[in-house]
């Protein structure tokens, strides 16, 4: 066998086990970390209707605004101070009904601080609920 015939031998040999490797590295290597987020909170919405969704978030975001945003759960108006939501995982808030978006925390009790204020930790939970008339407030 010609010197040529044994390097080309010698160099497929090598690809294949090149090829092996990654497959075997590839299915059987060390988990990949697809969680690359500081924080996980969990967030309820109740529609105008009762129905409930919830949604647990990724993010590194510092406030509740920043992680709302990220998952495109709210828009609104900025106000002076800062988002006023209007609507909520598509469902707008009606005026003409006297409907307004109450956030509260884990344990139900609301929010005295808007998500632009709202610091997060992991862990958080909240609820965001499609409440009617202001006297409720």
């Amino acid at each position: 066998m010609s010197k040529s015939k044994k390097t080309l031998i010698a160099v497929i040999l090598l690809v294949v086990l090149v090829a092996a490797a990654a497959l075997v590295w590839h299915f059987f290597g060390p988990a990949k970390d697809t969680n690359d987020f500081d924080k996980t909170i969990t967030v309820s919405v109740i529609h105008g209707d009762g129905s409930q969704k919830d949604f647990t978030i990724g993010t590194n975001e510092e406030f509740l605004r920043g992680a709302l945003e990220q998952e495109a759960l709210v828009e609104g108006d900025e106000s002076e101070y800062g988002l006023f939501i209007t609507s909520v995982d598509g469902e707008a808030a009606d005026d003409s009904l006297e409907q307004w978006w109450c956030i509260n925390d884990g344990e139900g009790n609301m929010l005295m601080t808007g998500v632009d204020t709202t610091p997060i930790n992991d862990g958080d939970a909240y609820q965001i609920i499609l409440k009617t008339g202001y006297d409720e407030f």
